[in-house]
């Protein structure tokens, strides 16, 4: 088995993803879908046992935590290839892996076609800021732009602390030390209170899992670092609440008060099949204001979604108006954004009623060029006449010029 040729075919194919499992083939997930990688045959318990050899060769340990516990998470490249996140683990008694491609270059806010409220949030020296959405729906390319931004525009420390480390960065304006979990540091918790003490401007956390990791985020944020995290919910509502939940009841209160003080923003994503192949992020952007501070104080959630779809000053948008901005530009099929909406039936009377404004927008636009183009034309046709009679009153070749004569009141009388 060949892994360096399977991972370098299965890029080749567009994969985002290879899976890797006993008697099936490689398979791949293209533009969101999975199939079989083609050219590859079924998958032995040699071939599988090979690749774990192969990925773990670098760490030890991860070889023996696997034989002990039946997981593993790591990342593996070669000289050749680009960066895999990969997941080994046990079923059925037998070995299997998923594989996640990531992009060897960072790509920009431009890339991404990110909102212009990403960039604002990047661009914050301190606070608490969350990138959401399901697992596979693009949070870690996301951050790693944010991150990137920074990197290049202001010289200060980053700390990330991942698992496992999956984006490197490159030193540029900014000091980037990455530790990975199991490799670097035994735990979130551990690595997090420790980069308090080393300096750091930016903290990266791979993922608020617990209480312990939610309340060290919390206290770096307050004493003036800007702190990025990740977490499974699948909006800013839904992340507010998952993340006092972290807490027992008796400090909920206390919680909240924290995070409408130290929250900057949160960015809710996820990844759409594009008409045409590929697919297309749609991000939900809420930035904290005075509004949302009090909402957040107040444990009034269910308030946050008409905060943000009326906070377009502060570069805010909800899922459905970036759904709707997306079926608009024939990014994406209205089906798939309706299923993809929060409630159907309101996102399809919203979308319809867009594109009606749309279409009287086009329609005035079309008028005003029209009306213009007229203007132009009148203009260039009086331009013409005049010009037409001062060569008239010009005296034909051999005549003598016209001689004219100021002739007094008098005379005319």
């Amino acid at each position: 088995m060949d892994l360096n040729t399977l991972l370098r075919n299965a890029v080749d194919a567009g994969a985002t993803d290879i899976h890797l499992k006993i008697e099936m083939p490689p398979i791949v997930r293209a533009d969101g879908s999975l199939r079989p990688l083609e050219g590859h045959p079924a998958l032995s318990e040699g071939d599988l046992e090979s690749i774990l050899i192969t990925v773990t060769a670098t760490n030890a340990t991860k070889l023996d935590a696997f034989r002990e516990t039946g997981e593993v998470d790591t990342a593996y490249m070669s000289p050749d290839l680009t960066r895999f996140r990969v997941n080994g683990f046990r079923q059925r008694g037998a070995t299997s892996f998923a594989f996640r491609v990531i992009p060897k270059i960072v790509p920009s806010f431009a890339d991404l076609r990110l909102p212009a409220g990403v960039q604002k949030l990047a661009e914050e020296h301190r606070g608490l800021i969350l990138v959401t959405g399901a697992t596979g729906s693009g949070k870690t390319t996301t951050l790693a732009a944010m991150i990137n931004h920074i990197n290049s525009t202001r010289p200060q420390h980053i700390v990330t602390i991942e698992d496992p480390i999956e984006i490197l960065h490159a030193d540029r304006a900014c000091i980037v030390n990455q530790r990975e979990v199991g490799l670097d540091t035994q735990s979130f918790g551990q690595a997090l209170r420790r980069a308090l003490r080393q300096d750091p401007d930016v903290i990266l956390i791979g993922e608020l899992r617990d209480a312990e990791t939610a309340a060290t985020a919390l206290q770096a944020a307050e004493s003036g670092h800007l702190v990025f995290s990740t977490m499974h919910t699948i909006d800013a509502a839904e992340t507010l609440a998952r993340m006092i939940e972290f807490f027992p009841g008796i400090k909920q209160q206390q919680i909240r008060s924290i995070l409408a003080g130290v929250l900057r923003g949160v960015v809710s994503q996820r990844l759409l099949p594009r008409i045409g192949g590929g697919r297309v992020g749609a991000f939900e952007v809420m930035v904290t204001n005075a509004r949302i501070a009090d909402l957040i104080r107040e444990n009034r959630s269910e308030d946050i979604s008409d905060a943000i779809s009326e906070g377009a000053f502060f570069h805010m948008q909800t899922f459905e108006q970036a759904l709707i901005d997306l079926v608009l530009r024939g990014d994406v099929e209205q089906e798939i954004a309706a299923n993809a909406a929060t409630n159907r039936h309101d996102f399809l009377v919203a979308v319809e009623n867009a594109a009606k404004r749309q279409r009287a927008a086009n329609a005035e636009a079309e008028a005003e060029a029209e009306a213009e183009a007229e203007a132009e034309a009148q203009a260039e046709a009086d331009k013409a006449a005049a010009d037409n009679d001062i060569g008239q009153l010009e005296p034909a070749p051999g005549e003598a010029p016209l001689q004219l004569r100021v002739v007094p009141a008098a005379e005319t009388g």
